[in-house]
């Protein structure tokens, strides 16, 4: 003897797991959502792309993903155009991340460094207060 389930009750359960599944893609979605991820950086050997020009202060962090043919660099300079923080010795193809805590808010500049000579690829970043409460 075969047990059929009646059709509106199927129907009401393949609703509720279409419901789920998309539930489920639409946090994923909002987890990886690029204000609260990584900046993502494109670094080939005559540009350095970044996803995000800007980013509230606190802690913050750069992927850089090196799609040139030279080993490249990247760094990120404080208002004073003193080094905060850099990543050396990314080979082509390859790609690290650079976490860096930023107190104060101000115009920084990045830069990628194709074949780690120079002055390098600069673009401007800036850093906003951080929200209280």
């Amino acid at each position: 003897m075969t047990l059929r389930m009646p059709q509106p009750m199927a129907a009401t359960l393949l609703a509720a797991g279409a419901l789920a599944a998309l539930t489920g893609c639409a946090e994923k979605s909002d987890s990886s959502d690029s204000k609260s991820g990584a900046i993502a950086v494109e670094a080939t050997d005559d540009a350095c792309k970044l996803s995000r020009t800007s980013a509230k202060a606190g802690p913050i962090a750069f992927k850089i993903s090196n799609q040139g043919s030279k080993i490249t660099e990247f760094y990120l300079y404080g208002p004073d155009r003193k080094v905060v923080s850099e990543v050396e010795g990314i080979g082509p193809g390859t790609s690290r991340t650079m976490s860096v805590k930023v107190s104060e808010p101000g115009t920084y500049a990045t830069a990628c460094k194709p074949g780690m000579v120079g002055d390098g690829i600069r673009g401007k970043f800036t850093v906003t207060a951080k929200q209280h409460g």
